[in-house]
């Protein structure tokens, strides 16, 4: 009753455990980004299907593009056998509960076109049970009722209700190591400096008022990362937020060690977006210089 959506790029290491977690459902989708590594014939060697990024999807390589439009030719074009899609990552797991879980959600969904589940960080041998930003995520959906928006840390914005699913979603972050981690951060970065130039560019994009009251999740999520983005010092206060307000100095040393590095990773958006700022008034500046030249 449900297909699995599973986007993947270089992950021969993750892969077989996560596939292993969903083995209860009979169509397996493994959308790859041209892995150079053994992903695909581990996918294969498990009876998923594979479907290759076509060329031309922006997305298509990993660290870079832009995510949304990347996956939302995957839920849109991918032939699933069931009207409902879970969308998980390599380095995720479905637990037993939550795999129990979803097939009694969708078997009565309702009205609902969208499931939101609760997921577990883990580093270092420890959950991350208090410093974790945001551990819910929009994961069990019909395709048709979703999209996805922003070039990175896409958010999930169906078109119609949305439910709960009780369980967890297991996540291993640091799998590949700390070097790993920052790698993909700071790709990631440079995208989040990009959209962050572009919301601020778009005030009509952002609302206060939603930012605090909007009755959906994810609209809220939305206008609250457009909020902060607009807060000087964010690096700081997201330390603060996490270890202090948070509570992640309950989760010991690799609490303190994912604030610090969230924070890293917070004060390359903001350096990124500073530098893109200064390129953009040079170049209009010179732009300028010509006309009156002219």
């Amino acid at each position: 009753m449900i297909s699995i959506f599973i986007p993947t790029k270089n992950e021969e290491q993750n892969l077989p455990d996560c596939l292993a977690s969903v083995n209860w459902s009979d169509d397996i989708h493994v959308y790859d980004s041209h892995s150079s590594d053994l992903t695909v014939q581990i996918a294969e060697a498990a009876g998923a299907r594979v479907t290759r990024t076509p060329a031309g999807v922006l997305g298509s390589a990993f660290f870079g593009g832009n995510e949304a439009e990347h996956k939302n030719w995957g839920i849109h074009y991918i032939p699933f056998k069931h009207p409902w899609v879970f969308h998980l990552d390599a380095d995720e797991r479905v637990t037993l509960e939550l795999a129990a879980n979803l097939q009694r959600a969708v078997a009565t969904p309702g009205d609902k076109v969208a499931f939101r589940v609760q997921r577990r960080d883990f580093a270092w041998g420890r959950w991350l049970k208090h410093v974790q930003a945001s551990p819910f995520y929009l994961r069990l959906f019909r395709p048709e009722k979703m999209r996805y928006e922003r070039l990175i840390n896409p958010v999930s914005v169906p078109d119609g209700p949305v439910g709960d699913v009780s369980g967890y979603l297991d996540h291993f972050p640091f799998s590949k190591g700390v070097s790993y981690w920052l790698e993909r951060h700071n790709a990631y970065s440079t995208l989040e400096a990009r959209q962050v130039v572009q919301n601020l560019r778009a005030e009509t994009a952002f609302s206060i008022t939603k930012a605090f009251f909007a009755r959906d999740f994810h609209e809220r999520r939305f206008h609250q990362k457009a909020l902060f983005y607009r807060i000087p010092g964010r690096p700081i206060w997201k330390f603060l937020l996490l270890y202090f307000a948070k509570r992640g100095f309950l989760d010991g040393r690799a609490g303190l060690a994912y604030a610090v590095l969230q924070s890293f990773y917070e004060y390359l958006i903001v350096l990124k977006t500073r530098e893109l700022n200064n390129k953009t008034c040079h170049r209009d500046t010179e732009a300028q210089s010509n006309w009156s030249i002219g």
